[in-house]
């Protein structure tokens, strides 16, 4: 029997995966081939889906962007022998995009069933888990702490600090929270672990929950994911089963219980405050800091606050060893991000590598360069809120530091590149635009100050240039920076400020010296 595998996340279903599924089945079945076919997850090559895979005694060779209607002549080349053909990737391993990735987080996607328990535990899963339960609480803590792991959502705070904080809080209840509103764009890292290896979340998530005494967790996916909250709902429904939540979590003793919440549609909701108040049922809305979730959260209880990134990160940790993870990296980044190619580029997807790689090798060594073949112009790294990096800074490390002394972010790790076509103004009036439509509205700063940059820099680009425009803009974006409640006004600037910065000529505006290193005030 030939086991053959069909992807199942977003993407791949977007570009037909479910009627290749259903051709490469009457296909063998007209044929009298007897074969098994697995739904797996991506492997994150997304210029290669629908990337089909067949198992053959030298490994899973592959079969890039198949159509429906070409199933019958992949089975005439010997298909199920991994013969050769147009479409033909070769061995899936060795495709230089994966090989040369150093893949901790995302060791499993593509590989596995993602809704099989036996295929999770047999490519090393639970092992994190079993090692976690035999710690106390805050060994657990100081172990994250060890490794090095910073808070993979864009904020890069140290997750064993705020695990060590809720621990030792006092309450009756605790709780964790997974924050899964992927809204950024460019990015799709949460994504892909929700759908290609759900577990890894669920584990993850466990080991936070007996680290700090919480009993309770809740995933917040966005309501624009209804593929990852299906796989979440089906994996929490056979974890439990399987008694790895529940009320005696792989025989422990210890209770860890799941659940799956739907987002409310609004790109604040990604920040913490505002998602706690929309997962209590509340308009999503910033709160005022302190106090800090961590000690009066959800329902005004200590709760841990992580991305889907930092959560699944967690078991490769306990799995491996704080000091195994801690080697990969650069100063105080440690261990591996997936970066995310998005935007003009040739080969779009998911690269994992260690803190330290460069702009211009993601783009060149993996994106394989601009999909229209016209120059690179700028690229956008962290989200809409990013800034846009000229071709001058793609050479600095990927590192949390060497990029904030730019004053850039590394972010959840998305890259949106722009060739030479682009208009940096026109850009950068729209990330003003974007907030002034997803600002919660509860601090003046943002919720004037992004109406007032787009009637600003609509005025630059109409030709008024003069100085009195151009430091109206600037004092505008300081005031957004050091005045907002929280990161959606405090980083709008960001993009903007980058693109007067470095590409003025968008702007009708001649360079000058004395702003070539310019940034927000608090950047």
């Amino acid at each position: 029997m030939t086991r053959i595998y069909v992807p199942r996340d977003s993407s791949a279903l977007a570009l037909g995966a479910d009627a290749i599924a259903e051709a490469i089945e009457r296909e063998a079945a007209a044929r009298g081939a007897s074969i098994e076919l697995v739904r797996n997850g991506s492997r994150g090559l997304l210029y290669l889906e629908p990337l089909v895979e067949v198992q053959t005694p030298d490994g899973r060779v592959g079969y890039a962007n198949v159509e429906p209607d070409e199933v019958g002549a992949l089975f005439d080349a010997g298909f199920l022998q991994g013969g050769q053909h147009a479409r033909s990737v070769g061995l899936v391993e060795q495709i230089p995009y994966l090989r040369k990735q150093q893949r901790l987080t995302f060791a499993r996607i593509g590989i596995t069933d993602p809704l099989s328990t036996d295929d999770y535990a047999a490519h090393g899963g639970l092992e994190g888990l079993r090692n976690a339960l035999k710690m106390t609480g805050a060994a657990i803590c100081e172990a994250l702490v060890e490794s090095g792991l910073r808070g993979r959502g864009g904020a890069a705070f140290p997750a064993g600090i705020k695990w060590r904080t809720v621990a030792n809080a006092q309450a009756d209840q605790k709780y964790i929270v997974c924050n899964a509103d992927e809204g950024d764009s460019g990015t799709f890292s949460d994504r892909l672990v929700m759908e290609s290896d759900p577990y890894v979340l669920i584990e993850g998530m466990t080991i936070a929950g007996i680290a700090v005494g919480a009993t309770v967790g809740h995933i917040y996916v966005r309501s624009e994911y209804p593929h990852s909250i299906e796989a979440l709902e089906e994996a929490i429904r056979r974890a439990r089963a399987a008694g790895w939540l529940g009320d005696d979590v792989l025989g422990s003793g210890k209770r860890f219980e799941l659940f799956v919440a739907k987002g409310a549609g609004a790109y604040v909701c990604g920040e913490e405050t505002a998602l706690l108040e929309s997962l209590e049922g509340k308009r999503g809305i910033v709160r005022a800091k302190p106090p800090l979730p961590a000690l009066a959260g959800l329902y005004g209880k200590p709760t841990v606050i992580n991305n889907v990134i930092t959560l699944a990160t967690v078991p490769i940790i306990f799995a491996k060893g704080a000091a195994y993870y801690k080697d990969f990296g650069m100063g105080r980044s440690r261990g591996t991000l997936p970066f995310q190619l998005a935007g003009n580029i040739a080969r779009g997807g998911l690269v994992e590598l260690a803190f330290g790689v460069t702009l211009r090798e993601l783009m060149v060594d993996y994106g394989g360069g601009t999909a229209s073949g016209r120059p690179a112009r700028a690229v956008q790294v962290g989200g809409p809120l990013g800034t846009y990096l000229p071709e001058s800074q793609w050479d600095i490390p990927m590192d949390y530091e060497a990029y904030a002394a730019v004053g850039a972010v590394v972010g959840h790790g998305g890259l949106v590149v722009h060739d030479d076509t682009s208009n940096l103004a026109e850009l950068a009036q729209y990330a003003m635009e974007f907030c002034t439509l997803e600002s919660c509205g509860k601090c003046t700063p943002c919720r004037i100050g992004s109406t007032r940059g787009v009637e600003v820099i609509a005025k630059i680009r109409k030709g008024d240039t003069s100085e009195k425009q151009v430091t109206l803009l600037r004092d505008l974006c300081d005031t957004m920076v050091s005045g907002s409640l929280c990161a959606m006004g405090g980083m709008t600037p960001y993009p903007v400020i980058s693109a007067l910065n470095h590409f003025p000529e968008d702007f009708g505006l001649e360079p000058v010296a004395q702003h070539a290193g310019q940034q927000p005030a608090a950047a």
